[in-house]
């Protein structure tokens, strides 16, 4: 009926993978006695089709987590279908243009007082503290450093962790309006049993015990996205045990430091949608271009229509069908 390249998307999947992670990460905090929650936000840019967000969103205690100001009219748009509510948490990532910090005041303005732009750079909060109405809650992005075999050192994202205490002490402690609730981070090539990723973790929950201490609002962390998703029928990976582990390192941290735990929040976009899809293709030619190579030219692929940017380094298990 509709032809080919067709995009078929399997919504209960993505209910399975969001109740999946939550139930595992509140099994992990009863098991450790860990003082804290878990929630569980939705990461908009991996998917802003409305039945994506939807399925999301009818999920319990389920939040979200916006890039750009393409993501800020979504979020009324839900809002005006009573998807998300004020109370709803609205954590504002990334680097952060004049179009995205307005609409973000705007929210605030309305009374979303959830809604927490996370300060990628030193001079971002000005903008609210000028224009914001009423108080507001912040978070932190600190920029990680980058694996050592990745071609950059630090992430292009955040503020160093050296200008972080100093910045809070600067501009938030003393403003009149503005509450640092969150630290977040994120690491590139995702969340891995590696010594890497353990010590960027274990850095990264070092700082918010050091932040902790002269910053009482301060109760919560976002520890990003970065699971794994299946790119290959091989494809193993131990979600349970990487968040119990995760959660007895932060409890383990916090303790030696005297500090009380912090909440923890995840931003799970690729996770949640990435195994809830497929597309279907059709072979429109097929090319033999020596003695054993014969190609399949198929129509949707990057030589046949303009590619996703977003998808142009991701990996996909290609299933033949009829050959």
């Amino acid at each position: 009926q509709y032809g080919t390249p067709l995009i078929l998307t399997y919504l209960p999947r993505i209910s399975e993978n969001i109740r999946y992670v939550q139930a595992t990460f509140n099994s992990a905090i009863e098991k450790f006695k860990y003082n804290g929650s878990y929630t569980y936000c939705y990461c908009t840019k991996s998917s802003h089709f409305s039945f994506i967000l939807e399925e999301a969103l009818k999920n319990k205690n389920v939040h979200v987590e916006t890039s750009s100001s393409f993501d800020i009219p979504i979020i009324r748009s839900l809002h005006q279908k009573g998807k998300v509510n004020k109370d709803t948490y609205i954590l504002c990532n990334g680097f952060k243009r004049p179009l995205y910090v307005q609409y973000i005041t705007e929210l605030i303005n309305d009374g979303f007082k959830n809604c927490v732009p996370i300060l990628d750079n030193l001079y971002e909060i000005d903008y609210y503290e000028q224009h914001a109405t009423q108080p507001f809650k912040v978070g932190i992005r600190v920029a990680s450093d980058e694996e050592p075999n990745f071609e950059f050192y630090t992430s292009r994202l955040g503020i160093r962790y050296s200008d972080i205490v100093q910045f809070y002490k600067d501009k938030i402690e003393k403003s009149e309006k503005a509450q640092l609730k969150l630290l977040h981070f994120f690491i590139n090539t995702g969340i891995k049993d590696t010594a890497y990723y353990w010590s960027e973790l274990s850095r990264f929950i070092f700082k918010y015990c050091e932040l902790k201490k002269v910053c009482p609002s301060l109760d919560s962390i976002d520890i990003g996205g970065g699971f794994p998703i299946k790119t290959s029928l091989t494809f193993q990976y131990d979600y349970k045990y990487m968040i119990e582990q995760i959660v007895e390192n932060i409890k383990w941290i916090c303790d030696k430091n005297n500090v009380p735990v912090p909440h923890i929040y995840t931003e799970f976009g690729s996770y949640t949608v990435g195994e809830s899809g497929a597309v279907l293709y059709q072979i429109i030619n097929e090319k033999l271009q020596n003695d054993k190579e014969l190609w399949y030219m198929i129509d949707g692929s990057f030589i046949t229509h303009l590619p996703d940017t977003w998808g142009m380094n991701q990996k996909f298990i290609l299933l033949a069908l009829n050959k």
